[in-house]
């Protein structure tokens, strides 16, 4: 399962320490709003800048949002991990900073679920930006596990990898379940560990 990063367009940074505030602005509206209601004026509004120097440094709203969510301190990139066990790598990305249990993240991608239906822009920009190093950093995880012997012959590993996630966003998005280590350690030994040895729950 690869995602491609071709196209994403590198424009001129924000000086100093105005751009981490202006991302963490955005990611604030953005949990506060969602996507639709935001504007470049109430981003610039919270952060104490002008709309054009939101415009130099991001041309759509969905660039600037989108890498608000992927780089500003509210929703972390999970850090690569080798604990030496698929179970053990995945608990440490999906529990820790950046992972599912982090209040702010669940709330902005909450933000984000309608608009990323229609929104082609929206999603181009999620996919090259917030997905693609994330489903890079997961790929790895389980490229490991298959070395180490870990997932058995003929198992769908691109299926497999997105399965945790899916549950989870389905948890808290459709059943109203708050994700908890609980929840995620739940899915991670009855459902993706067995899924790995090929080997069904009984």
């Amino acid at each position: 399962m690869k995602v491609d990063n071709v196209g994403v367009r590198q424009r001129p940074r924000v000086e100093g320490g105005r751009e981490d505030e202006i991302l963490d602005a955005t990611v604030a509206v953005v949990a506060e709003l969602g996507y639709d209601r935001l504007t470049m004026d109430a981003v610039a509004t919270a952060a104490k800048a002008s709309k054009a120097t939101l415009y130099r440094r991001w041309s759509t709203k969905a660039e600037l949002v989108v890498d608000a969510i992927s780089r500003a301190k509210g929703c972390p990139m999970p850090e690569e991990v080798d604990t030496g066990s698929l179970r053990g790598d995945l608990v440490s990305m999906a529990c820790g900073e950046g992972g599912f249990t982090d209040e702010l993240p669940m709330s902005v991608i909450a933000g984000l679920l309608t608009a990323l239906h229609r929104d082609d822009e929206l999603q181009k920009a999620f996919r090259e930006r917030f997905l693609a190093p994330r489903q890079a950093l997961t790929n790895k995880v389980y490229e490991r596990a298959v070395e180490r012997g870990e997932i058995a012959p003929g198992v769908d590993v691109d299926l497999l990898s997105v399965t945790l996630p899916a549950v989870i966003i389905h948890h808290a998005y459709i059943l109203g379940v708050e994700p908890t280590d609980d929840l995620i350690l739940r899915v991670i030994d009855n459902v993706i560990l067995p899924a790995a040895r090929g080997s069904q729950v009984s």
